[in-house]
């Protein structure tokens, strides 16, 4: 099928959201849709962070299990300082839960220097150059640039493995081609498209089959 959306986009995407709301995941939808780096606050920003940190080359539902217990560790992201002025506690009880001294290592890293510069001036930053400003963090590459991004509320879609396949079965070159044109198709967000057929393809073995029947 050529790259030219219509009805085939716009009931794939209603399929697959159909699908993932029925097995209990329309809050993630609606936090996906919410968030805004406008109302990025820095305790947002760092759990954030961690989360992507965490969750690269890992299994989402490791991390998910684990991250409370982590985020207690890092006194729940409540203050970039406090967890600088702590930073080996901190990184020492991580490590009895999650054992990667780099991640750990880097989220400490990382809040000491918001603590520095002050959460004011790194947003100022992140409003004028998001992706730039996020490659500069430990662990944040050509990839998890984009997950953090969406998380933080930039509307981009995130070229994991899961969303590359799927665009290539529609016909789209990139994840950020596919969601673009099925976000234009259905009027929803580009980063809620992103998080449906991700989250779709996590519970769904066989998801590539499944859409296939859209093509």
């Amino acid at each position: 099928m050529p790259p030219d959306g219509g009805p085939v986009l716009k009931d794939a995407f209603a399929f697959a959201r159909g699908f993932v709301t029925e097995k209990g995941f329309s809050d993630e939808i609606e936090w996906q849709d919410s968030v805004s780096l406008e109302c990025l606050a820095e305790n947002i920003f760092l759990q954030e962070y961690a989360w992507v940190v965490l969750a690269s080359g890992m299994r989402e539902a490791v991390v998910r299990r684990k991250f409370h217990l982590i985020a207690q560790c890092f006194y729940c992201w409540d203050s970039a300082e406090r967890i600088s002025r702590h930073a080996e506690s901190c990184v020492g009880a991580a490590l009895q839960v999650f054992h990667h001294e780099g991640k750990m290592r880097a989220i400490a890293f990382t809040a000491g220097s918001i603590a520095v510069r002050g959460f004011t001036g790194f947003r100022s930053d992140l409003n004028s150059q998001p992706l730039e400003t996020l490659r500069t963090l430990p662990y944040i590459g050509p990839v998890t640039q984009y997950h953090l991004a969406k998380n933080i509320g930039l509307n981009v879609a995130k070229p994991d493995r899961h969303l590359s396949r799927i665009s290539n079965l529609f016909g789209f070159p990139t994840a950020e081609s596919f969601c673009r044109n099925v976000a234009a198709d259905t009027g929803a967000k580009i980063s809620v498209v992103d998080l449906v057929f991700w989250r779709f393809a996590t519970l769904q073995r066989n998801y590539l089959e499944i859409l296939g029947q859209f093509v």
